[in-house]
């Protein structure tokens, strides 16, 4: 009860950027910073845990390790056009988003090798699918 509770909580930070992207005002900007970077940190840690699952099962296929990576390397990839000053935050917000959506087709295949409850299954569902169209939708408001 408590892993989704606080599971759902953890979409407040990303809906409260979205509201302030949609509402235009000063902090615009800083919300869409703000929203890219902690769909980015949050997709990050799925790879952490994914990683901690692979760790924890030496019979784990070498596939699992290379997708925990992913994440961390997918989240640096978008992170770049802003570093380099390029067309930001629009396409790096769709990149994440959409990998958070898909991120539980993962969780489908690490299912059977770690055991992982349904429960568990259906909650990262929801949750990737929450903050994956919350960031969808913060790429939709970004001011082009």
């Amino acid at each position: 009860r408590w892993t989704a509770t606080l599971g759902y909580a953890g979409l407040l930070p990303q809906a409260a950027a979205v509201a302030l992207i949609a509402g235009g005002s000063d902090l615009q900007w800083s919300a869409l910073a703000a929203a890219f970077g902690y769909a980015a940190l949050i997709f990050s840690f799925l790879g952490g845990i994914w990683w901690g699952q692979a760790v924890m099962a030496p019979s784990a296929p070498g596939w699992v390790a290379g997708v925990a990576v992913a994440p961390s390397l997918i989240a640096f990839a978008a992170y770049l056009p802003w570093i380099w000053g390029l067309d930001w935050p629009g396409p790096s917000l769709v990149l994440i988003g959409l990998a958070l959506l898909a991120s539980p087709l993962v969780d489908r295949r690490l299912a059977p090798l770690f055991g992982l409850a349904p429960e568990w299954l259906l909650l990262r569902f929801r949750l990737s699918a929450g903050l994956g169209l919350l960031t969808l939708a913060a790429a939709a408001l970004a001011p082009r």
